[in-house]
This record gives structure tokens, sequence and C-alpha cells, in this order.
């Protein structure tokens, strides 16, 4: 491989390196937000149901559970999809490594256990896929109280 071959490899793998982590920052983001949303609909549900605010019906407890689960299953299929993103730039980024002198990357995720062994990583994506689980148990806990 030729000097100029290698330099065009690195600068692409530059880009992957650099499109990951931005990836990874707009789910930072994206959690951010689905987080702050989910808190503030069970804090005002809460304080709702505890004040008893304008006799609040059970049709508006149901429908306040339903657009928070709706608004955690769009949270879970997010993360999963920003992980499906980031899964395939990494498949890239193993590619170019091996044209690379060093493999920063592909090394250490087989020193991680390729995710496939918790006692040495645990994805996550599989920790943050809880979190809308969560909310969603809350939601219907929250949609059974009323009844």
């Amino acid at each position: 491989m030729t000097k100029e071959n290698q330099l065009i490899y690195f600068e692409q793998y530059k880009i992957l390196v650099n499109s990951a982590e931005k990836v990874s920052d707009k789910r930072m983001t994206a959690n951010n937000y689905f987080l702050t949303i989910n808190t503030a609909i069970i804090s005002l549900t809460g304080l709702f149901l505890s004040l008893n605010f304008l006799s609040i019906k059970q049709w508006f407890v149901s429908l306040i559970g339903g657009m928070g689960l709706l608004i955690c299953i769009i949270w879970f299929f997010i993360i999963m999809s920003y992980k499906q993103l980031n899964s395939g730039k990494f498949k890239l980024i193993h590619k170019l490594e091996k044209k690379l002198p060093v493999k920063l990357f592909a090394d250490e995720w087989k020193i991680l256990g390729e995710g496939s062994n918790s006692k040495k990583y645990i994805p996550l994506s599989h920790i943050e896929a809880g979190v809308p689980i969560v909310f969603g148990i809350l939601y219907l806990i929250i949609m059974l109280i009323k009844n």
C-alpha cells in the first residue's frame, strides 16, 4: 500500500470517527430531551393527582398516561436507531483499520469482549433502553392508580 493510499484511508477513518462521535452527541441530546419531557409529565401528573387539581377525571389521566407511553415508545426506537447507526459506522471504522497500522477501535472492542461479556462491558444502549421502559411502567401505574 502506498503512503498516499494510507493517508486517504486515514482521512476517511478520521471522518468516520468524527461522524460516530456526532451521532453519540445527538443521541445524548435526544436522551436529555426525552428525559426532561418525561420527568415533567410525571411530576405534573403527580402534583395534579395529589392536589386533585380540577377534579381530574379518569379519561384525563388515561390520556396523559397514553401520551407518556407513546413518547416512551418513540424514545426507545430512537435509541435503537442511534445504536444501529453507530454500529454501522463502527463496522466501517473496523474495516478501515485493517488498512492502517493501528486498530484502536477494533482492539478496544476485543478487550471489552465485543459487548457479549457483561463482566467486561455492558453496552450503553442496553442501559439506555431501560430508561423509557421504566417511564412506561410509571405511566401504566399512574393510569391504574386513578381507576
